[in-house]
């Protein structure tokens, strides 16, 4: 019998399967795309999780950065990583090194949905595929989870869409719209990001983060001509109106090409009761999201997909709940601060200003979620 099934071959489902059969356990990944497979996000990779990789055998081509620098209308302050600089790497080239790692290890991918789950006390069937266990990697929206019924009412948003467009892609004017759940509270609950790559040079070492009242922008240096927008935000519009509230960045991609179409994903926040339904285990984005405020989803997703498969091998899957919380406690306390006081109207325009006067504790906290 197959011992560890895995939907999703995104990173995190990817990532859970080379670990599994670096263990010795026999994977199957199912996956309805084909690859690679694009998302939209700000693809900065922390140092650790480049490290963590390499050690997968998963190498990465990128661009360097050493840093995050926050910017507003009149601040700017940088906080460097003491432990090594991080990797801009465009989501295709990693998720395409993933699969090629799977394929050396002779991981099969299967093409396809997972559709309807059964299982009992030993096993669990999916995809028409019987295994000990099901590790669920398949996303913010996760179909498995809403299945399980893990998902919390108030934090679930199933995407909405006009008729022949999928949220995730390619969308001519640059807009998403919000799912089901989205509020307009003031909580994050509707935020979503919208990203595009711009053919110049990077003029900055660092990931350079622009804040105003419309939301934060992230510029990403992921090749030697190639910069990585994204934009998250709970306004409506396209990505190009949205760029208007950055003037300094508008400046900065003066003349600039766009290299790609715009994606968009969200709503970002993603409530989830728990992490385990019997021999089903959530991973990655499907397990629970805050915000991508802090650029950490990759980290977590590679450190808690190390404890999904010590569970498996200890045949303890009750276990991965405590274990999801204790390893991401702290990545996810850091960003539901920092997203509480950025919805907050007396907060949000002191952040960039406090993170100036206070250089030690932003770097502190940068190099934390680092």
């Amino acid at each position: 019998m197959i011992d560890l099934l895995v939907a999703g071959a995104g990173p995190a489902g990817a990532a859970t399967a080379i670990r599994a059969a670096l263990a010795g356990l026999e994977v199957v990944v199912v996956e309805p795309r084909q690859a690679p497979i694009d998302k939209a996000c700000g693809e900065g990779i922390a140092h650790s999780a480049v490290d963590y990789l390499g050690r997968l055998g998963v190498p990465l081509q990128g661009r360097p950065f050493y840093g995050i620098r926050y910017l507003d209308s009149s601040h700017c302050v940088d906080a460097r990583f003491a432990a090594g600089p991080g990797l801009g790497v465009r989501r295709t080239v990693l998720q395409q090194a993933l699969v090629d790692r799977l394929a050396a290890l002779g991981v099969p991918v299967v093409t396809g949905r997972v559709g309807a789950i059964t299982q009992n006390q030993t096993s669990v069937t999916a995809a028409g595929l019987t295994a000990r266990y099901l590790a669920a990697a398949d996303g913010l929206h996760s179909p498995i989870r809403r299945q399980l019924g893990l998902a919390s009412v108030a934090g679930e948003g199933r995407p909405v869409v006009r008729p022949g467009v999928r949220l995730g892609a390619r969308l001519g004017s640059g807009e998403v719209r919000l799912g089901i759940g989205e509020t307009r509270r003031g909580t994050g609950e509707s935020r979503r990001g919208l990203r595009r790559h711009f053919r110049v040079s990077p003029w900055s070492e660092l990931v350079e983060v622009y804040w105003s009242g419309l939301g934060e922008a992230y510029v990403t240096p992921v090749a030697e001509d190639l910069v990585g927008v994204a934009v998250l935000t709970s306004a409506r519009g396209s990505f190009d109106s949205h760029l208007e509230a950055f003037p300094a960045l508008k400046r900065r991609l003066a003349g600039a090409s766009e290299a790609t179409a715009v994606l968009g994903a969200g709503p970002l926040r993603q409530r989830v009761r728990a992490r385990v339904s019997g021999r089903v285990l959530l991973v990655g984005d499907a397990a629970g999201y805050v915000d991508a405020l802090t650029g950490e989803g990759i980290a977590v997703a590679l450190r808690t997909s190390a404890e999904l498969v010590r569970c498996v091998l200890e045949d303890r899957p009750a276990s991965y709940e405590a274990a999801w919380r204790r390893v991401s406690w702290e990545c996810r306390f850091l960003t539901g601060s920092l997203l509480w006081a950025r919805n907050r109207s007396l907060l949000a325009p002191r952040i960039v200003p406090a993170a100036a006067l206070l250089p030690g504790v932003y770097g502190a906290i940068v190099n934390r979620l680092a």
